[in-house]
């Protein structure tokens, strides 16, 4: 039977947040949550990838030294890098939140804003409300139109929660930035909130904000969340029958 794998730092906190959201779009087949302590996971039978939140990436991976503000965790680096490049090269869909968004970008060339006020010169609690448990949205972010995150958000603006100080910078070669807060610039260019493959063949999503904090909310923060989750579900389904059919 196909399982779900969510890479994570702790298993009892992605149960807590990642595993509910999952199971509300309606996956109710086996979820695997791995962590560097694990080792590299076997990938056969495996049709989808979660990549959850937490701390930096370390810039080695483009060139740069560790930001003053960073809290770097490279162990989780060097597990979820190659996870990511093996994913990508089975055709198996991914999702990628905040830290997950992030690696997602460095694993395939990409690189990252290392803090979001030394860089855009905004205030520094701009990207920093609410916490995993008391959710606040506070800002809404803008959605390219014919991109696959437009559709599944169905909206150009939508209203997230922001919890981060890092952000994706340079776009990996087979990714496009999609969704952007449009009052976080600099030289004219915004924070990049989201992330998609070039390839629309390929479902491979990256959001910055907390989505699995927002499934339970009333609001249009919540159906988007929930839509989001929903399209992950569905194509990781997708994938399960179209390698069950490949065996039978």
């Amino acid at each position: 039977m196909s399982s779900l794998l969510i890479s994570c730092r702790n298993k009892k906190l992605a149960t807590r947040h990642y595993v509910p959201a999952i199971h509300v779009a309606g996956w109710h087949k086996p979820i695997q949550l791995v962590t560097p302590e694990d080792g590299p996971p076997n990938l056969d039978g495996v049709a989808g990838l979660l990549l959850t939140g937490g701390d930096d990436v370390h810039p080695k991976h483009w060139g740069e030294e560790v930001h003053a503000k960073a809290d770097i965790d490279a162990e989780r680096d060097d597990f979820e890098i190659p996870l990511i490049r093996a994913a990508w090269e089975k055709g198996i869909p991914i999702l990628g939140i905040c830290r997950g968004e992030q690696i997602l970008n460095v694993a395939l060339g990409g690189s990252m804003v290392q803090d979001i006020p030394d860089h855009f010169g905004c205030d520094p609690q701009a990207h920093q409300h609410g916490t995993s448990d008391v959710p606040e949205v506070r800002h809404t972010v803008s959605v390219t139109h014919n991109s696959r995150l437009f559709n599944l958000l169905g909206a150009a603006s939508v209203p997230v929660n922001s919890r981060h100080h890092q952000a994706v910078k340079d776009i990996a070669p087979d990714l496009r930035a999609v969704a952007f807060h449009p009052e976080t610039l600099k030289g004219g260019a915004p924070l990049v909130e989201g992330i998609e493959a070039k390839d629309m063949d390929r479902w491979v999503v990256g959001v910055q904000w907390h989505p699995e904090n927002l499934v339970e909310l009333g609001n249009a923060a919540g159906s988007s969340a929930r839509s989001l989750f929903h399209g992950f579900v569905a194509a990781v389904q997708d994938y399960s029958y179209a390698e069950a059919s490949k065996i039978s």
